[in-house]
């Protein structure tokens, strides 16, 4: 297996997990990362444990971008690099649309300019919109509802379209509600600032005084809060190394949910972070947000039968490696 595989955004969260996964499963990894929001301590960690190289570059820079291609004998990319802040994009629209959606079609120039012609997506869930229903499967309506989503469609959109036009097949996947870190401790969830539930309630462990409020507690769900899908890291990464033989078998361009067919209320994630850490998290109920749907599930039938994909890690499981990992980095944070 001597050619590469190039991961965009491979110094980021969920990317840096990937390329743990393709490095366990013996392949070559460049990591094409500009490190707006990932961390080149990442790319160097990752480096020590396998065939690793790095690029440092953007892809709104199409001559460096084709310089990765010209420098590495690339089979396929795994695409994770864009911006990913909901509230952001709606304030900004601009920065995703030139960042997500013209970097994606730089990518897709530079692949047909050198031939390669297999690509596994970094898509959401957000491309769904507000569900008509749930548990939601890949017929539901994709709808988005905030620029950060359209830019995540539009790139689906795009994608078929160079699948008819160039036969440069693609697997999007699809993900709801991401969690955890890697279960050796080697990286985790970084991001500036944090912006994630799970991680600052487990950051506010560390230095107390922090009151956390939970939006609505009359849902129309087993204990009254919003229900969501929190999918581990680790069984993410997975997905993308069964997605990625998928195609290396000859599978035809497609998309996929990546949740657990399951949920977990917002009173469930802050009484396991309890249990996990051993510490009481201050809690006050305020009343529902605007659009928050009551339940947001996914359906994962069809990641099951055809990628043959079967998440492995709960929630517990989850919470308990991101908290390893916040323990980890705040240790070496009073170290420095």
């Amino acid at each position: 297996m001597s050619k590469q595989i190039l991961v965009t955004g491979g110094a980021g969260y969920i990317g840096s997990h990937c390329v743990l996964a393709l490095i366990k499963q013996g392949y070559k990894v460049v990591i094409f990362d500009n490190f707006s929001t990932g961390h080149k301590t990442t790319a160097e960690t990752l480096m020590q444990y396998g065939d690793v190289s790095l690029y440092e570059g953007d892809l709104l820079e199409y001559t460096s971008l084709n310089e990765v291609f010209k420098s590495f004998d690339i089979d396929a990319v795994i695409h994770f690099a864009a911006f990913s802040q909901v509230a952001e994009s709606v304030k900004n629209p601009q920065k995703y649309y030139i960042n997500n959606v013209c970097g994606t079609v730089n990518l897709l120039k530079s692949m047909l300019e050198n031939g390669v012609k297999k690509i596994v997506f970094s898509s959401t869930a957000a491309t769904y919109g507000e569900p008509r229903y749930t548990p939601i499967d890949e017929n539901h309506p994709q709808n988005p509802i905030n620029p950060y989503g359209q830019t995540k469609l539009t790139i689906e959109k795009i994608m078929d379209d160079y699948d008819k036009a160039y036969d440069l097949r693609s697997v999007r996947l699809r993900y709801f509600n991401v969690a955890g870190a890697d279960s050796e401790g080697r990286v985790g969830e970084w991001h500036e600032p944090e912006t994630h539930l799970i991680p600052n309630i487990l950051k506010s462990t560390f230095v107390g005084g922090k009151t956390f409020e939970m939006y609505g507690t009359d849902y129309n769900t087993k204990d009254g809060t919003c229900v969501r899908d929190y999918i581990n890291v680790e069984d993410l990464a997975d997905a993308h190394i069964l997605a990625l033989e998928y195609l290396n078998k000859g599978g035809e361009t497609n998309f996929f949910n990546l949740g657990t067919n399951d949920g977990n209320s917002v009173k469930d994630v802050f009484r396991t972070c309890e249990i996990v850490t051993g510490k009481k998290i201050d809690l006050r109920t305020c009343p529902r947000r605007d659009g928050d749907p009551a339940v947001l599930v996914a359906d994962n039938t069809k990641a099951r039968r055809i990628l043959h994909w079967q998440p492995k890690r709960d929630l517990t499981q989850s919470i308990q490696t991101a908290y390893d990992w916040e323990k980890k980095t705040y240790k070496s944070f009073l170290d420095v």
